[in-house]
């Protein structure tokens, strides 16, 4: 088994109270989580990365509270999710693993505005433009509404105008219509444009 040098013990120590738990002094409980099921963590860390944390944690049902240890319910969130967010909120620099950002992108990104955490935000939107495709494109697109983000809007959108023609013919999209009225008539009036917008060529005679 390979030893930590000074440094990498030095970096995990924050890791290291996370999983003992150490003087831990709040439970962050998910929404699919029983009733004995919780994450262990500090209220320091969760204050010192999110005001929202703050504020819940400060506000009068806390301060008045007798327990050793309250609980913080996170009901929008599953537990494995809640686990990648404490792990990103203990990093000392502000990563989250791969694996983990692949895996819960989208839910990150809701938690990242939610509990107002800008840089893991940014880190979701990477990830969620990086892994677009024709078949994710419409709900990306969805996600980048609530909260709107200009920059995962745009590029959802761009993806679903140049691969119109393989989008419109599925039953995402057509379920996205009755949903999204507004938005579908916009992808539908960008691509007429697009499509217009191309020409001939008299020398070639491809499409430019």
């Amino acid at each position: 088994m390979a030893t930590q040098n000074n440094k990498e013990v030095f970096l995990g120590g924050f890791k290291k109270l996370l999983n003992e738990q150490w003087e831990a002094d709040v439970r962050l409980k998910a929404g699919d989580s029983d009733e004995s099921e919780f994450i262990f963590a500090h209220k320091l860390f969760l204050v010192a990365r999110s005001e929202v944390f703050k504020n819940i944690l400060e506000s009068d049902d806390f301060k008045a509270s007798a327990k050793l240890v309250e609980t913080v319910t996170l009901s929008e969130m599953k537990h494995e999710e809640v686990e990648a967010l404490v792990e990103f909120i203990y990093s000392v620099d502000g990563s989250i693993s791969s694996e983990g950002l692949k895996k819960h992108a989208r839910s990150l990104f809701l938690a990242a505005d939610k509990y107002e955490i800008p840089h893991l935000r940014d880190l979701c939107r990477n990830e969620l433009i990086s892994s677009l495709s024709s078949s994710n494109a419409l709900s990306i697109l969805e996600l980048s509404q609530i909260p709107f983000d200009k920059a995962l809007n745009d590029a959802a959108f761009t993806k679903i105008i140049t691969n119109m023609s393989t989008i419109a013919s599925s039953d995402e999209f057509k379920v996205f219509v009755v949903n999204h009225p507004n938005l579908a008539v916009e992808i539908v009036q960008a691509s007429i444009i697009r499509l217009s917008s191309k020409r001939t060529c008299g020398y070639c005679g491809r499409t430019c």
